[in-house]
Protein backbone atom coordinates (compact mmCIF):
# COMPACT_ATOMS: atom_id res chain seq x y z
CA UNK A 1 0.00 0.00 0.00
CA UNK A 2 1.43 3.44 -0.60
CA UNK A 3 2.49 4.98 2.32
CA UNK A 4 1.29 8.56 3.52
CA UNK A 5 -2.22 7.14 1.76
CA UNK A 6 -5.08 7.92 3.83
CA UNK A 7 -8.04 5.97 2.86
CA UNK A 8 -11.21 6.30 4.44
CA UNK A 9 -12.96 4.23 6.45
CA UNK A 10 -15.41 2.78 4.04
CA UNK A 11 -12.58 2.28 1.51
CA UNK A 12 -10.41 0.21 4.35
CA UNK A 13 -13.63 -2.13 4.53
CA UNK A 14 -13.26 -2.57 1.28
CA UNK A 15 -10.03 -3.96 1.64
CA UNK A 16 -10.77 -5.71 4.14
CA UNK A 17 -13.34 -7.63 1.99
CA UNK A 18 -11.11 -7.89 -0.63
CA UNK A 19 -8.62 -9.98 1.41
CA UNK A 20 -11.59 -12.45 2.68
CA UNK A 21 -13.17 -12.81 -0.92
CA UNK A 22 -9.43 -13.85 -2.44
CA UNK A 23 -8.20 -15.44 0.12
CA UNK A 24 -11.19 -18.03 -0.07
CA UNK A 25 -12.16 -17.49 3.44
CA UNK A 26 -15.59 -15.85 3.12
CA UNK A 27 -17.97 -16.01 -0.08
CA UNK A 28 -19.92 -13.84 1.46
CA UNK A 29 -17.60 -10.66 0.89
CA UNK A 30 -18.15 -10.83 -3.07
CA UNK A 31 -21.89 -10.37 -2.22
CA UNK A 32 -20.76 -7.62 0.73
CA UNK A 33 -18.74 -6.02 -1.93
CA UNK A 34 -21.72 -6.00 -4.52
CA UNK A 35 -24.11 -4.87 -2.18
CA UNK A 36 -22.05 -1.52 -1.41
CA UNK A 37 -21.33 -0.66 -4.93
CA UNK A 38 -24.17 -1.92 -6.94
CA UNK A 39 -26.65 0.81 -7.20
CA UNK A 40 -23.62 3.85 -7.68
CA UNK A 41 -22.13 1.86 -10.54
CA UNK A 42 -25.41 1.23 -11.83
CA UNK A 43 -26.76 4.87 -11.98
CA UNK A 44 -23.27 6.08 -13.02
CA UNK A 45 -23.91 3.36 -16.15
CA UNK A 46 -27.67 5.03 -16.28
CA UNK A 47 -26.10 8.46 -16.73
CA UNK A 48 -23.98 7.10 -19.45
CA UNK A 49 -26.27 4.71 -21.91
CA UNK A 50 -29.81 6.13 -20.19
CA UNK A 51 -31.38 2.36 -21.22
CA UNK A 52 -32.69 1.15 -18.10
CA UNK A 53 -32.24 -2.65 -19.83
CA UNK A 54 -28.57 -1.99 -21.02
CA UNK A 55 -27.38 -0.52 -17.92
CA UNK A 56 -28.93 -3.73 -16.00
CA UNK A 57 -26.95 -5.57 -18.22
CA UNK A 58 -23.23 -3.55 -17.94
CA UNK A 59 -23.94 -3.77 -14.28
CA UNK A 60 -23.66 -7.54 -14.34
CA UNK A 61 -20.51 -7.36 -16.78
CA UNK A 62 -18.89 -4.41 -14.83
CA UNK A 63 -18.88 -6.89 -11.29
CA UNK A 64 -17.87 -10.29 -13.14
CA UNK A 65 -15.03 -8.27 -14.52
CA UNK A 66 -14.34 -7.22 -11.32
CA UNK A 67 -14.46 -10.36 -9.48
CA UNK A 68 -12.69 -11.89 -12.34
CA UNK A 69 -9.50 -10.12 -11.81
CA UNK A 70 -10.07 -9.01 -8.18
CA UNK A 71 -6.42 -11.45 -7.19
CA UNK A 72 -4.88 -8.20 -9.20
CA UNK A 73 -6.66 -5.37 -7.19
CA UNK A 74 -3.59 -3.48 -5.82
CA UNK A 75 -4.28 -1.32 -2.94
CA UNK A 76 -2.85 2.06 -4.03
CA UNK A 77 -6.15 3.37 -4.49
CA UNK A 78 -9.75 2.98 -3.71
CA UNK A 79 -11.75 0.00 -4.81
CA UNK A 80 -14.48 2.13 -5.57
CA UNK A 81 -12.30 4.22 -8.36
CA UNK A 82 -10.80 0.52 -9.80
CA UNK A 83 -14.63 -0.79 -10.05
CA UNK A 84 -15.44 1.86 -11.62
CA UNK A 85 -12.75 2.01 -14.16
CA UNK A 86 -13.99 -0.98 -15.41
CA UNK A 87 -17.86 -0.04 -15.60
CA UNK A 88 -16.90 3.01 -17.40
CA UNK A 89 -14.58 1.45 -19.86
CA UNK A 90 -16.95 -1.23 -20.30
CA UNK A 91 -19.22 0.80 -20.88
CA UNK A 92 -17.85 3.43 -23.78
CA UNK A 93 -16.86 0.01 -25.28
CA UNK A 94 -20.76 -0.69 -25.78
CA UNK A 95 -21.70 2.88 -26.23
CA UNK A 96 -18.86 2.79 -29.39
CA UNK A 97 -20.40 -0.39 -30.62
CA UNK A 98 -23.89 0.46 -30.77
CA UNK A 99 -23.04 4.30 -31.64
CA UNK A 100 -25.37 5.53 -29.30
CA UNK A 101 -26.08 9.43 -29.26
CA UNK A 102 -24.74 10.36 -25.55
CA UNK A 103 -23.25 13.63 -24.16
CA UNK A 104 -22.63 12.61 -21.04
CA UNK A 105 -18.94 10.91 -21.90
CA UNK A 106 -16.91 13.73 -20.63
CA UNK A 107 -17.89 13.72 -17.34
CA UNK A 108 -16.51 12.51 -13.86
CA UNK A 109 -17.29 11.56 -10.19
CA UNK A 110 -16.05 11.53 -7.04
CA UNK A 111 -14.45 8.22 -5.28
CA UNK A 112 -14.52 7.49 -1.67
CA UNK A 113 -11.71 10.18 -1.11
CA UNK A 114 -13.00 12.85 -2.67
CA UNK A 115 -10.93 13.53 -5.57
CA UNK A 116 -12.15 13.78 -9.21
CA UNK A 117 -11.86 10.80 -11.47
CA UNK A 118 -12.46 11.65 -14.76
CA UNK A 119 -13.49 9.26 -17.95
CA UNK A 120 -11.08 9.39 -20.57
CA UNK A 121 -12.82 8.34 -24.29
CA UNK A 122 -9.72 6.80 -26.03
CA UNK A 123 -10.17 6.90 -30.02
CA UNK A 124 -12.71 4.85 -32.17
CA UNK A 125 -10.59 2.04 -32.81
CA UNK A 126 -10.06 -0.75 -30.44
CA UNK A 127 -6.94 -1.82 -29.22
CA UNK A 128 -5.57 -5.14 -28.67
CA UNK A 129 -6.31 -4.74 -25.30
CA UNK A 130 -9.76 -3.56 -25.62
CA UNK A 131 -10.04 -6.69 -28.31
CA UNK A 132 -9.32 -9.30 -25.46
CA UNK A 133 -11.99 -7.42 -22.82
CA UNK A 134 -14.34 -7.76 -25.66
CA UNK A 135 -13.67 -11.34 -25.68
CA UNK A 136 -13.35 -11.89 -22.24
CA UNK A 137 -16.82 -10.52 -21.68
CA UNK A 138 -18.28 -12.53 -23.98
CA UNK A 139 -16.36 -15.56 -22.27
CA UNK A 140 -17.84 -14.57 -18.80
CA UNK A 141 -21.34 -14.64 -20.36
CA UNK A 142 -20.67 -18.04 -21.57
CA UNK A 143 -20.41 -19.51 -18.69
CA UNK A 144 -23.20 -17.65 -16.76
CA UNK A 145 -25.30 -19.02 -20.00
CA UNK A 146 -24.27 -22.56 -19.25
CA UNK A 147 -25.68 -22.67 -15.83
CA UNK A 148 -28.96 -20.61 -16.09
CA UNK A 149 -31.91 -23.19 -16.37
CA UNK A 150 -32.90 -23.75 -19.85
CA UNK A 151 -35.66 -21.82 -20.43
CA UNK A 152 -33.76 -18.55 -20.19
CA UNK A 153 -30.58 -19.76 -22.15
CA UNK A 154 -32.25 -18.74 -25.70
CA UNK A 155 -33.24 -15.35 -24.25
CA UNK A 156 -29.79 -14.30 -22.71
CA UNK A 157 -27.94 -15.56 -26.08
CA UNK A 158 -29.91 -13.41 -28.04
CA UNK A 159 -29.55 -11.27 -25.90
CA UNK A 160 -26.06 -10.83 -25.32
CA UNK A 161 -24.29 -12.83 -28.02
CA UNK A 162 -26.53 -11.44 -30.92
CA UNK A 163 -27.31 -8.04 -29.14
CA UNK A 164 -31.04 -8.57 -30.41
CA UNK A 165 -33.83 -5.65 -29.11
CA UNK A 166 -36.49 -6.62 -26.71
CA UNK A 167 -38.69 -6.18 -29.42
CA UNK A 168 -36.28 -8.18 -31.82
CA UNK A 169 -36.20 -11.25 -29.10
CA UNK A 170 -40.10 -11.16 -28.91
CA UNK A 171 -40.09 -11.84 -32.70
CA UNK A 172 -38.07 -14.24 -32.82
CA UNK A 173 -39.48 -16.13 -30.20
CA UNK A 174 -42.85 -15.36 -31.22
CA UNK A 175 -43.38 -14.56 -27.38
CA UNK A 176 -45.25 -11.47 -26.04
CA UNK A 177 -42.76 -8.57 -25.14
CA UNK A 178 -44.03 -8.01 -21.27
CA UNK A 179 -42.90 -11.74 -21.40
CA UNK A 180 -39.90 -11.71 -22.74
CA UNK A 181 -38.93 -8.87 -20.46
CA UNK A 182 -40.17 -10.71 -17.39
CA UNK A 183 -38.07 -14.01 -18.27
CA UNK A 184 -34.79 -11.49 -18.80
CA UNK A 185 -34.98 -9.86 -15.68
CA UNK A 186 -35.12 -12.88 -13.77
CA UNK A 187 -32.06 -14.25 -15.37
CA UNK A 188 -30.39 -11.33 -15.14
CA UNK A 189 -31.17 -12.11 -11.34
CA UNK A 190 -29.92 -15.19 -11.56
CA UNK A 191 -26.78 -14.11 -13.45
CA UNK A 192 -26.07 -11.59 -10.26
CA UNK A 193 -26.61 -14.57 -8.06
CA UNK A 194 -23.76 -16.42 -9.99
CA UNK A 195 -21.36 -13.34 -10.30
CA UNK A 196 -22.00 -12.30 -6.40
CA UNK A 197 -21.92 -15.96 -4.75
CA UNK A 198 -20.26 -18.55 -6.68
CA UNK A 199 -17.00 -17.55 -7.38
CA UNK A 200 -15.89 -21.07 -9.09
CA UNK A 201 -18.03 -19.67 -11.68
CA UNK A 202 -16.46 -16.38 -12.66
Amino acid sequence: METGKQFSQKALEDFRLIDLAVSGQDEQAYADLMKRYKKPVYHMILKMVRNVDDAEDLTIEAFAKAFKNLHKFKKDFTFSTWLFRIATNNTIDFIRKKRLDTMSLHTSYKDDNGDAVTIDVPDKNLNPQEEAIKDQKIELVRMFVDKLPAKYQRLVKLRYFDELSYDEIAKELDAPLGTVKAQLHRARELMYDLVKNKKEHI
